[in-house]
């Protein structure tokens, strides 16, 4: 499942498994088309409506935090955390995302992470947050983590949560776009005590 998990640069994400699954599909550079779309939250470098045009069809499902839905069209469908959903026999639970100490990503939000079970295997997406005590009970065989700082968590942040779950492998995302380098995904790989891939860049 690793393989198939691409990373479209800052925090968007594509999963090509059963169903072709994009998160916050930003600066796309292709158009393949969606079966679901997952938005955690309204920041414009994650939800980008003429993004989500060039990957919707007929039938694709968009799943999204609720302060997003006067953004989108076609099959809309709110999600808060705690909430779970199948989709096109995808399983996406909600869950929290939000910081602690700072002003970007509050908790009365109801912004979200998204845990994805497809494949036979479960993918933690955090959102853009910090280390919060929900994450504590998470429990996934892959972890797409924010390492940039700023306003999601450090890399050494990260990695703290993520040898804490002990998934099989993580990917660090949201760095070289807005804020953070490769020193941080390279210093988030460092102090893991898990399998971690830097993932490139890729425009399909």
């Amino acid at each position: 499942m690793l393989e198939k998990i691409k990373w479209l640069g800052h925090s968007s994400v594509k999963i090509e498994a059963e169903k072709i699954i994009y998160i916050d599909p930003w600066k796309l550079k292709s158009n393949q088309k969606a079966d679901l779309i997952l938005i955690s939250h309204s920041h414009g470098d994650h939800l980008s409506p003429a993004d989500i045009k060039k990957i919707q069809k007929e039938d694709t499902v968009i799943l999204a935090a609720s302060d997003t839905l006067s953004q989108l069209s076609g099959d809309v469908r709110p999600l808060k955390p705690g909430e779970q959903v199948t989709v096109h026999g995808v399983t996406v639970e909600a869950v929290p995302a939000y910081n602690i100490g700072k002003l970007y990503h509050p908790k009365a939000n109801n912004w979200i992470g998204f845990l994805i079970t497809v494949g036979g295997k479960r993918i933690y997406y955090s959102g853009d947050s910090d280390v919060i005590p929900e994450m504590k009970a998470i429990k996934a065989d892959i972890l797409i983590l924010p390492v940039g700082g700023t306003y999601t968590m450090t890399a050494k942040e990260a990695a703290e949560i993520a040898n804490l779950i002990r998934p099989e492998a993580a990917i660090p995302i949201h760095y070289g776009d807005v804020i953070g380098t490769l020193d941080d995904a390279t210093k988030f790989q460092d102090l893991c005590k898990i399998h971690v891939e830097i993932k490139p860049i890729v425009s399909a």
